[in-house]
């Protein structure tokens, strides 16, 4: 509607507005929409009361290099516009400690009920195989994963699986001792909003324990943001602690909190192990702490050979910070754990991303590098299923004997005259010699190429490495 030509230049003359934009200056047009917006709504009329803010992406701070001052800017900009009555004063340092979003009643004679608070794109889903499809001896552990569900399930290429995964049980029990409340851990508690329109974690249940609550809702792995700070100051009772907090918190600390947090990967766990003064009010728990949340995994097999099954690719996440210490991914290590047998409950949602030609003789063209593969598979299960033989896969990968992802799969189908199948190994050449990758291989292949993109209107689908 804005976007309108034969809107009146008055049409907002009432309106007082302020844009502040997230974006990443590494892009040619940095928090554009941002500007437009201002720019179009200030071109009908409107009133802008602060000056645009561009939260940067790049930033060594995230948003919050740009945000915190511009809030400053923004709130004596209202207080201008609209002044307080006589004796009333408005604290813009964050001093104030808001009250909490929730109450924590201990329950008796009660049990949660997770199963019907999913959504309907949720289902049951049975662990088929969990086995690791990268050589021992690789630094990388990558996994083929298999769920069978209790029903015939749908999804189209380009579909994911969303998994809401567990926290270990050896970190959330020295969480909760490190919290002080380990006599607490497995009383169950009714979570009952205080304050209308206050969200809550997906999915969990009114009543539950603490030991449930840090394992499935709320994320202690987080590496904690400025505003965990500024709750966390309220709640520390040794006097270095809480001068260490503040010192983050000042304009002048900021660099200091980055080194301590985001620089070095630095956990919420972690966070509260060092302050150990921090004793946080459990009706506090969804104000400090972030909620769990669910992650996303490319289906790597098509829907019309896999009535009642999903397959995934996973990369299981390990690594070590600046300060040598290990880090695996939340999710990631939740799926490695789990052994076959396991039930859990499985999301399948859209993914929007590919699309495929309506006729399957129209050629396409896969580029696939790493666990990138697992869309570009599905793609190829399907077109294959449908009798398609034009189709073109360029797999990337480091080694052939350590990472050469279903490797027996695709040699069939090019065996079959299925698909032309090229692959690249960018580290089993010479030392000293130039690495081969996908785009060499096409490179290589321009004429073939060039007649199938021009001649045959062929379609193109490349997945990126993760």
């Amino acid at each position: 509607m804005l976007l309108r030509s034969d809107l009146p230049s008055d049409l907002f003359e009432d309106l007082d507005f302020a844009v502040f934009g997230l974006g990443d200056s590494s892009y040619e047009k940095f928090c554009w929409p941002a500007k437009l917006l201002a720019r179009r709504l200030v071109s009908l009329g409107a009133n802008e009361v602060c000056e645009r803010g561009e939260g940067d992406e790049q930033h060594h701070l995230g948003i919050d290099g740009a945000l915190i001052s511009w809030l400053e800017k923004l709130s004596t900009s209202l207080l201008e516009l609209f002044p307080l009555p006589s004796g009333v004063e408005v604290s813009l340092d964050g001093n104030s400690l808001p009250p909490p979003r929730v109450s924590m009643v201990p329950e008796v004679d009660a049990s949660p009920n997770e199963t019907n608070l999913f959504p309907p794109e949720y289902h049951f889903a049975t662990l088929i195989s969990n086995e690791r499809t990268t050589s021992q001896d690789w630094y990388q552990d990558v996994r083929h994963i298999e769920f069978e569900f209790d029903q015939d399930i749908s999804y189209e290429p380009g579909d994911v699986a969303v998994i809401h995964p567990e926290v270990g049980a050896a970190e959330v029990d020295s969480f909760i001792i490190d919290l002080g409340y380990a006599n607490d851990a497995d009383t169950l508690f009714r979570i009952q909003h205080t304050q209308p329109d206050q969200s809550l974690p997906d999915h969990m249940p009114t009543t539950l324990t603490l030991r449930q609550l840090f394992t499935r809702f709320l994320d202690i792995t987080a590496i904690p943001r400025r505003s965990f700070f500024s709750y966390l100051r309220h709640f520390a009772t040794n006097d270095l602690e809480t001068e260490k907090i503040e010192e983050f918190l000042s304009e002048e600390g900021a660099d200091d909190l980055y080194e301590y947090t985001t620089l070095v990967h630095r956990t919420i766990r972690e966070v509260i192990a060092d302050f150990r003064s921090v004793r946080i009010p459990k009706e506090y728990f969804f104000d400090v702490f972030p909620p769990l949340r669910p992650r996303e995994f490319s289906i790597a097999c098509s829907n019309l050979e896999h009535r009642r099954r999903i397959q995934l690719c996973v990369a299981i996440v390990q690594y070590r910070t600046k300060l040598k210490l290990p880090r695996m991914g939340v999710t990631t290590t939740y799926l490695a754990s789990l052994s076959p047998g396991t039930r859990i409950m499985v999301g399948i949602k859209p993914g929007g991303l590919i699309r495929l030609p309506n006729d399957p003789s129209t050629p396409i063209i896969c580029v696939g590098p790493g666990t990138g593969i697992a869309p570009i598979r599905s793609v190829l299960e399907q077109r294959i299923f449908q009798g398609s033989t034009e189709n073109t896969l360029y797999q990337g990968c480091r080694s052939a004997q350590s990472d050469h992802h279903y490797k027996d799969q695709f040699e069939d189908y090019a065996k079959k005259d299925a698909m032309t199948y090229r692959v690249a190994f960018s580290r089993d050449g010479p030392p000293g010699e130039k690495r081969i990758y996908v785009q060499d291989m096409i490179s290589q292949d321009s004429k073939r190429v060039s007649e199938l993109l021009y001649e045959k209107d062929a379609w193109v689908i490349i997945s990126g490495y993760a």
